[in-house]
């Protein structure tokens, strides 16, 4: 039986102005976000339809109670980033276009690649997600409690839950294929599709969005990417645009810090890789205990500071 709980959210996205700038502090870390927030719409569709074809490939009950838990969490998932999305169209109206291009790079990936590869890429990404949220879940004091109370706790929401079911992806995937090299062997290409769609939305938010706005290139988050297209621009016969400075969403973080989630990465796409034995954020034990206990989660930073006024 499986242990995943499907919990409902609601941000309220509707009746609030949705920033681009969430964190004002680190307006690389709010772009990049903004670029998950794309991201995750448009690769929970694919996960949803993936599903669908692969129940039937499905024999062990188990699993199959599994595949629909972590299908239901993802759907949920959809539907407030698509109302955090929503928000940031209503500010930034051709960000629709951008939203459109990134969900049919996935949309291609459904239509045009057996179901084998889809679950690898579901299972390899899936993957990366602990050591990843790991190091910004353990950072939240910078990264998220500075910023706009509701987009901080969609993006808290969103990433414990994907920590609660790192496995699931890879459950899945060994149930129908069970063939781990094969999604060594083509990891390559699917980061380079994450990689591609992400490039998408920052070049939108480039486009659509006010420097005054963002503050900085959204293009920072491609690093070494980043650091050539800021040389370019130095050279007086090439045409490259400046979309604004160039920042670092992590700079502030312990480097020992940053390199022990690197190496998770790495270690998450090797055959024999369980995501069970992860070490995983405190945050994530803190918020699924304050859900259980009632706790307002979707005002994750400032619920708390609501209640001790009313007393």
């Amino acid at each position: 039986m499986t242990d995943l709980i499907v919990r409902k959210m609601r941000f309220a996205f509707a009746d609030h102005h949705v920033p681009f700038l969430w964190n004002e502090t680190n307006p690389a870390f709010s772009s990049m976000a903004n670029a998950v927030s794309f991201l995750a719409i448009a690769f929970e569709k694919m996960i949803g339809h993936m599903i669908t074809e692969a129940m039937p490939h499905i024999t062990n009950p188990e699993i199959a109670e599994e595949a629909q838990a972590f299908v239901r969490q993802e759907g949920q998932h959809s539907m407030a980033h698509r109302q955090h999305a929503k928000g940031l169209i209503k500010s930034y109206p051709a960000l629709k276009e951008t939203l459109d291009e990134v969900t049919r790079a996935f949309d291609h990936l459904t239509a045009n690649t057996p179901l084998k590869y889809r679950l690898a890429y579901t299972a390899d990404l899936e993957a990366t997600f602990t050591p990843v949220f790991k190091l910004m879940l353990d950072h939240d004091d910078t990264l998220f409690a500075p910023g706009d109370d509701r987009v901080a706790s969609l993006f808290l929401w969103h990433f414990v839950e994907e920590v609660e079911h790192r496995s699931s992806a890879l459950i899945i995937y060994d149930a129908v294929v069970d063939d781990p090299w094969y999604r060594m062997r083509v990891a390559p290409s699917i980061f380079k599709h994450v990689w591609g769609a992400l490039r998408i939305a920052c070049e939108g938010f480039n486009q659509h969005v006010p420097l005054e706005e963002r503050k900085i290139d959204a293009l920072s988050m491609f690093g070494m990417q980043a650091k050539k297209k800021a040389l370019m621009q130095r050279l007086p016969f090439v045409d490259v645009p400046n979309d604004g400075p160039f920042a670092n969403a992590f700079g502030h973080l312990p480097v020992r810090e940053m390199l022990t989630a690197l190496s998770g990465v790495v270690r998450s796409q090797i055959p024999g890789h369980n995501p069970a034995h992860e070490k995983l954020p405190a945050l994530a034990d803190e918020w699924f205990a304050r859900y259980e206990a009632g706790y307002e989660v979707t005002q994750w930073y400032t619920a708390g500071k609501k209640d001790t006024a009313n007393v």
